[in-house]
């Protein structure tokens, strides 16, 4: 097996019929031999019925397993011990894949010897994006758009690397840093909420680049189209997702600074007074809606202040409980 694409899924039954449909008409694949896996994530909507049905109708090879432990890396996981492809793919369930996406995927790899491969990430053209989102801005990154212009080449992994709804890897990549920390990403019950942390394919692509000569390329034929929810076009969920990033950073980074207070660095207080005013003042001259990206810093700020002050309650909770 040359290829497995893995979508990994949770409650969302009704997207898959058109992303699978997108999946199927490939160009340009003629000799590469490719699966489709479905990791269905404790779904409880007849996910696993659906992807039986349109696998006995779609012309492709499509399989489906269940990962019962919540969360999407622990689906990733779940999916790389589960396909047989010597590459791996992971496509969001809410993406609907172009028809050169495959083929040009496949031929990076095999012209760069990469390890990972990403491509472009466009939003579903018939989105209309509120006015707070402005696209002359990184807001519209945390849609999932990604786009590094018309030529191929070579991501650092660090600054430019690709993002989780387009992302491709060599099974070696496995064998030299393992599997997605399950510890970080989306989780959580509900399908907002499981929406509500995201980054984990940061961190993947980020221990890569530790490794040493990561070879991670840019696709740009690779083209795929998100499927944004309504739910994700509102200032509560930037609000959310920015917060969470601060906070899960936070609370998993060990390092200790010599000037705390209750757990959280000094110098953040000023720092939070300065962004507030910022917001402030940008409400007040520009408009809310302008003001808006500074409120996202704000949010990513007490996350990570509130993921600081977290992570030491819980040592000095492990330390009282092993002194007993």
């Amino acid at each position: 097996m040359d290829f497995s694409v893995i979508i990994c899924t949770y409650n969302r039954a009704g997207n898959l019929p058109r992303c699978l449909d997108a999946l199927v008409r490939q160009e340009e694949v003629a000799g590469i031999a490719w699966e489709v896996l479905v990791v269905d994530n404790n779904s409880n909507d007849g996910t696993a019925e659906v992807v039986a049905e349109l696998a006995r109708t779609l012309p492709v090879e499509i399989r489906c397993v269940r990962e019962p432990q919540q969360g999407l890396n622990h689906a990733r996981n779940t999916g790389i011990r589960h396909s047989r492809g010597r590459f791996f793919a992971y496509v969001d369930d809410d993406i609907l894949v172009s028809p050169r996406w495959l083929g040009s995927i496949h031929r990076n790899f095999l012209a760069n010897d990469a390890d990972a491969v990403g491509g472009r990430i466009h939003l579903d053209p018939a989105i209309v994006l509120p006015a707070w989102i402005r696209p002359d801005t990184d807001m519209i990154g945390f849609l999932g758009y990604q786009d590094y212009g018309d030529e191929p080449f070579r991501l650092d992994g660090i600054r430019r690397y690709p993002y989780g709804g387009n992302m491709s890897f060599d099974r070696r990549v496995v064998e030299r840093i393992g599997y997605f920390n399950p510890k970080v990403g989306r989780k959580g019950a509900g399908q907002k909420r499981s929406e509500l942390f995201k980054g984990a394919e940061t961190d993947y692509m980020h221990r890569l680049a530790a490794a040493g000569d990561a070879r991670i390329f840019y696709e740009p034929d690779a083209i795929v189209y998100h499927q944004v929810m309504p739910f994700q076009l509102r200032k509560k969920y930037f609000r959310t997702i920015h917060y969470n990033a601060g906070y899960q950073r936070a609370f998993y980074d060990d390092t200790r600074h010599p000037h705390e207070v209750f757990g959280i660095p000094r110098h953040m207080y000023p720092m939070l007074a300065q962004a507030l005013r910022r917001y402030v003042w940008q409400a007040l001259t520009r408009g809310p809606d302008w003001a808006f990206r500074q409120q996202m810093n704000l949010a990513h700020l007490l996350g990570t202040m509130q993921g600081r002050f977290d992570a030491r309650r819980r040592l000095r909770d492990a330390i009282a409980a092993n002194a007993r």
